[in-house]
């Protein structure tokens, strides 16, 4: 909640509270606001290149007409392109690249009412894979319940933790993060939060620090990304530079950083643990135990571990098949649709009650399917706006000829600004690194500086960015915005603080 004064009549000033709306209506107040910004801000664009396998060729895709030309190392010199071919031919580049000194002012395509109307519709369309990942997970959680797995299972794990708790918040918040360096673990832990929570809750935590431990583990493990090929693999390989440039200090800074993320919420779970009241979702303590805790006295026997296992399997076999085999939202989606009807065989259950209870779970997700197909519409605004390229193009402006440790500071903060238009991570990178990595050879450092800043600015605005991943966090959580806020802000600027310093230092190098 936030406190407002308002006048009366006599000029006497009162109190009035007021919260933050929900998710979907927040959302669309940015997407109302992204509209009036394509009214405001010129429209423009770079011209980008790709890579035609087939044709073994470069096309250069302008604003009305597409070239090929031959693919040699001498195409991409003479287009102050500093990056070697076989990044393309490997495929390790699979998106087009901007290419340098291009950008042209367009005429303005600025959006209307109807344009945001559409926006949603658009993004629930655009955003299809995810929204099914969401829905179908939503069916295998309300099959787990339906068996009593999940009770007896807190149960029995809630005796062996017993007097240990902190090491939920510590394991878990590690294990994510390790999967946010490695391999990008972001979209997915939307699928761990369900589960999670029952187990904080029951361990006298809040839904906050279930939160916590899932969004932040990922959040900066993805900020101190080592091998995530959708950040620091594409950000290197488009600015130029091998991937492992600067990835011991990365290791170093993400072992810092994590443990700075984990004694925080270490802190405040002890408070929550030492006294319920010093929960800031204390007044949603009842609400949030009868959405999550239907815990029924169950003995973890035979069958029960049988439909553990194999749900803890669904996400085992879905974290190798997205590190190792390249699979995405159709592959992770499946896995789940078969790990449900694993379950509804191990457990004997009734072929309609299946089903109904399948939809029945899925249907309890479907307001945060709502909210990531609203997100995904700010974006479509921002691109048929053309206004993301012009706000890069006068930030590269606006960094030129500066002092090393200003400029790579600015820049942590300019990419924050950047990603609430770019929240892709793997957008940003084949967007703005062809521009940005150049301004390392001016100011005299490593371009492994760009790509940090990159990393530094997008991960710390991910705690708090409204058009990433956060509000659908919150809506399976039942946690509001604004209490997620006071939350987590301490927390941002401590991160902050130290990013500076390490940016700082790692200029000198």
């Amino acid at each position: 909640m936030e406190t407002v004064f308002t006048g009366d009549s006599n000029g006497v000033f009162n109190m009035k509270k007021f919260s933050i709306p929900s998710a979907p209506t927040f959302l669309l107040i940015i997407c109302a606001f992204v509209v009036i910004l394509t009214w405001l801000i010129p429209a423009g664009a770079y011209d980008t290149i790709s890579y035609d396998s087939e044709d073994i060729t470069f096309v250069i895709h302008s604003q009305d007409t597409d070239k090929k030309i031959q693919a040699t190392q001498h195409t991409l010199d003479s287009l102050q392109i500093v990056i070697p071919l076989e990044k393309f031919t490997s495929g390790s580049i699979w998106k087009p690249i901007t290419i340098p000194n291009t950008y042209q002012q367009l005429e303005s395509k600025p959006q209307n009412a109807i344009d945001f109307l559409k926006a949603p519709i658009k993004g629930v369309i655009a955003a299809a894979d995810i929204i099914f990942l969401v829905l179908i997970l939503g069916g295998l959680i309300g099959i787990m319940n339906y068996t009593g797995a999940f009770d007896a299972g807190i149960s029995w794990l809630g005796g062996v933790l017993k007097g240990k708790e902190y090491l939920l918040i510590i394991l878990t918040t590690t294990a994510i993060a390790i999967g946010g360096t490695t391999f990008g673990l972001a979209e997915e832990t939307i699928a761990f939060y369900p589960i999670l929570i029952p187990i904080f809750l029951a361990a006298k935590y809040d839904a906050m620090v279930a939160l916590a431990s899932v969004y932040i583990g990922s959040s900066v493990g993805t900020m101190f990304s080592t091998t995530n090929p959708f950040s620091t693999i594409i950000a290197s390989d488009a600015a130029g530079i091998n991937w492992t440039d600067g990835i011991e200090l990365r290791v170093l800074f993400l072992l810092l950083a994590t443990i700075i993320c984990i004694v925080y919420i270490i802190r405040y779970g002890k408070k929550v643990q030492k006294s319920p009241e010093n929960s800031l979702i204390f007044d949603q303590k009842k609400e949030i135990e009868a959405q999550f805790m239907k815990l029924k006295p169950l003995k973890l026997n035979l069958r029960l571990r049988l439909i553990l296992i194999v749900f803890t399997s669904c996400f085992v076999v879905m974290i190798y098949g997205v590190s190792n085999l390249e699979w995405w939202f159709v592959e992770m989606t499946t896995v789940f649709f078969a790990g449900a009807v694993l379950i509804g065989i191990s457990g004997k259950i009734n072929e309609k009650i299946f089903v109904s209870t399948f939809i029945k779970g899925a249907s309890e997700l479907l307001g945060v399917a709502f909210i990531i197909g609203i997100a995904r519409g700010i974006s479509i605004v921002m691109d048929d706006g053309m206004i993301s390229n012009t706000i890069l193009y006068h930030a590269s402006e606006l960094t030129s000829d500066m002092h090393q440790g200003v400029f790579a500071n600015l820049l942590v903060f300019i990419y924050g600004g950047l990603s609430f238009f770019i929240p892709s991570s793997s957008g940003m990178a084949v967007l703005t690194m062809p521009i940005m990595a150049p301004l390392a050879d001016t100011v005299g450092f490593g371009r492994e500086i760009i790509v940090n800043c990159y990393l530094y600015g997008m991960g710390l605005f991910a705690f708090i960015n409204p058009t990433g991943l956060i509000l659908a966090s919150l809506a399976i959580v039942n946690v509001g915005y604004d209490k997620w806020l006071k939350f987590v802000i301490p927390l941002v600027l401590y991160l902050l603080v130290f990013v500076i310093i390490i940016t700082s230092i790692s200029v000198q190098f």
